[in-house]
C-alpha cells in the first residue's frame, strides 16, 4: 500500500482499543471541507511522495508493539483505493492485531469482500450528505448507490460500527438535516464531527464558521430520535 503516514498511539480512534493510525494516500472524493489535503490531493502528494512509509517499516513497528496495542485503524485518504489493502489488513489480522476501517462508503464490494474474510473488527464509515446531494459536495465520483449499498451491509453485517458526519454550516441545511435523518434511521451509532475552518481542501471553507455548541447540540436531539446513541466529536 502507498502509505502516507502513521499515528503511533491514539485512544480515540478506536473505541475502547488501544491501537495506531495508518494513513494511505489518495482519495476519490473531493470534499472542499477536508483538513487532510495532502492525503488527498496529487499535486499535494507528489510534495510528500519522499516521506511514504515502506509497509516493512510498518510492520516491523507492529512487532515492537505485539502486547502493547489491540488494534490498527487503517485511515486515509480512502485505503479501499489500495488495490493490496485486503493483503495488507490479513497481514495485520495475521500479527495478532484488530483491525478497524475508515472508509467514505464508495466501495462496497471491497467492504464485503474484507468481511467476507474475517478482515474487519470495527468499520467507522463517512456518511457526508442526504444521497440527493452527494456528488455536489464530494464530487462526481461519488456513487450515492454504492454508498446506500454499503450502509445497507455494514448495518446488517454483525460488525462493530459507527457512522460519523462532519456537519458544516450552509451545506448542512435543515433540509439536508431531515433527509440524513431519514438515511441514517436504525443505525447503531452516529458521531457528529465538528467542522474546523483551518487547512481544508478549499480554502474557501475557512471563510465558514462551525456550528455552535448549541446549534450541534439540537442537530445531536434530531438524530437522537431515530438512532440510539449519537454523540458529538469535537
Amino acid at each position: 500500500m502507498v502509505i502516507s503516514g502513521v499515528q503511533q498511539f491514539t485512544m480515540l480512534d478506536y473505541p475502547n482499543k488501544h491501537a495506531c493510525i495508518v494513513f494511505t494516500a489518495g482519495c476519490n472524493f473531493r470534499c472542499g471541507y477536508c483538513h487532510n489535503p495532502e492525503f488527498v490531493l496529487p499535486e499535494e502528494l507528489v510534495k510528500i511522495k519522499d516521506t511514504f512509509i515502506p509497509e516493512a517499516a510498518i510492520f516491523s513497528f507492529l512487532e515492537r508493539r505485539k502486547g502493547l496495542l489491540d488494534g490498527v485503524v487503517i485511515s486515509g485518504g480512502e485505503p479501499t483505493m489500495m488495490p493490496d489493502l485486503i493483503a495488507f489488513a490479513k497481514k495485520v489480522k495475521d500479527m495478532g492485531f484488530l483491525v478497524k476501517l475508515d472508509t467514505n462508503g464508495n466501495k462496497p464490494e471491497v467492504i464485503k469482500s474484507m468481511h467476507e474474510q474475517g478482515l474487519l473488527d470495527y468499520i467507522a464509515m463517512d456518511v457526508k450528505m442526504s444521497l440527493a446531494t452527494y456528488c455536489d459536495v464530494v464530487g462526481n465520483r461519488a456513487k450515492p448507490n454504492a454508498i446506500q449499498e454499503s450502509m445497507d451491509f455494514i448495518k446488517a453485517s454483525g460488525v462493530e460500527y459507527e457512522f460519523r458526519t462532519t456537519l458544516v454550516p450552509n451545506i448542512h441545511t435543515q433540509e439536508v438535516l431531515d433527509d440524513m435523518k431519514q438515511l441514517l434511521a436504525g443505525s447503531k451509532r452516529l458521531y457528529l464531527q465538528t467542522f474546523r475552518p483551518d487547512h481544508t481542501l478549499d480554502p474557501g471553507f475557512g471563510r465558514y464558521q462551525p456550528f455552535s455548541t448549541s446549534q450541534m447540540e439540537q442537530i445531536r436531539l434530531l438524530f437522537n430520535e431515530v438512532i440510539d446513541h449519537v454523540e458529538i466529536r469535537s
